[in-house]
């Protein structure tokens, strides 16, 4: 038993359990940059990790009555297949160095969009100021749901990136008017499903080793019921810029940056999203003033 995985394990889960993201996206770089593990191992065991902590946090939403069962649905016919599909086309491109080259590249690229998705998640909330409040459904559109399951469930099942940063912000541009929680809730259960048909299939092509995903266990399972457990009371908005600048770092030593580049990248990111964010709270500022 490996003590610091299980340690960076209880601190994804909890992040996930807060948030509804972050697993894949946090546990795989993680775990190829601090531990060494090959990329393809690494995608392969927090998959299967993933496929066991994500009822976890799934189940506190689903309590509450968070989550959109039509959307969930149409996610899945999609996302299901899809996400095995990824897994045999990692295969298909073949082992070794140039294998394990590709899915680290295409891993960086992943953590790259999602960083993308949340930053646009917190501008898109913070200019529209739609606020927490009770369950609201909307029309489904059933066409460009699965589409978004098919895409999300590739990425899933070639990176382990995606079932919560990537698809929950689709389902953002898609439904506009359901809310964070909502949203967050329904991922999280369409992602039950679509991870562990990604799991199955690394777990039969990948490169899956049980002493990294119990090690996993171990930590991320208590550590995603605590996040679940106190998400009502966590500062969601500041959590997830913090996990956007950790995604943008992970991402850039995947794809080869060097330290230099790195600090430089993540310096740049946080000025232009402190600019962002003073641009868009001097509206709200000021109407509060005209309005008082």
């Amino acid at each position: 038993m490996d003590w610091a995985l299980a340690a960076a394990g209880f601190g994804v889960g909890t992040i996930v359990g807060l948030t509804g993201m972050g697993g894949g996206a946090l546990m795989t770089p993680i775990l190829v940059l601090f531990f060494g593990v090959p990329p393809l191992a690494a995608v392969s065991s927090d998959l299967v990790a993933s496929a066991i902590m994500k009822p976890v946090g799934s189940a506190v939403h689903i309590k509450r009555g968070r989550v959109d069962w039509r959307l969930v649905g149409w996610l899945c016919v999609g996302s299901v297949p899809a996400a095995f599909s990824g897994v045999l086309l990692s295969k298909a491109l073949g082992n070794g160095v140039g294998v394990q080259e590709v899915v680290r590249i295409a891993l960086g690229v992943a953590l790259l969009l999602a960083v993308a998705g949340l930053v646009g998640r917190a501008l898109v909330r913070m200019r529209s100021g739609v606020e927490e409040g009770g369950f609201q459904q909307v029309q489904a559109r059933p066409v460009a749901t699965i589409v978004v399951g098919v895409v999300g469930g590739v990425v899933v099942g070639m990176t382990s990136v995606g079932s919560g940063s990537l698809i929950i912000v689709a389902l953002l541009a898609l439904y506009p008017m359901l809310r964070p929680n909502d949203l967050v809730g329904t991922d999280l259960v369409q992602a039950v499903p679509l991870v562990g048909a990604a799991a199955i299939g690394h777990v039969l092509f990948g490169d899956f080793q049980m002493h990294l995903t119990t090690s996993l266990l171990l930590g991320s399972i208590p550590g995603v019921f605590l996040g679940a457990q106190i998400s009502s009371r966590a500062p969601g908005g500041l959590i997830r810029w913090a996990l956007a600048i950790v995604l943008l770092a992970s991402a850039l030593k995947l794809l080869h940056a060097s330290n230099t580049q790195v600090v430089v990248g993540v310096a740049a990111a946080l000025a232009i999203g402190l600019l962002g964010w003073a641009g868009l709270r001097q509206p709200s500022v000021r109407r509060i003033v005209v309005g008082s």
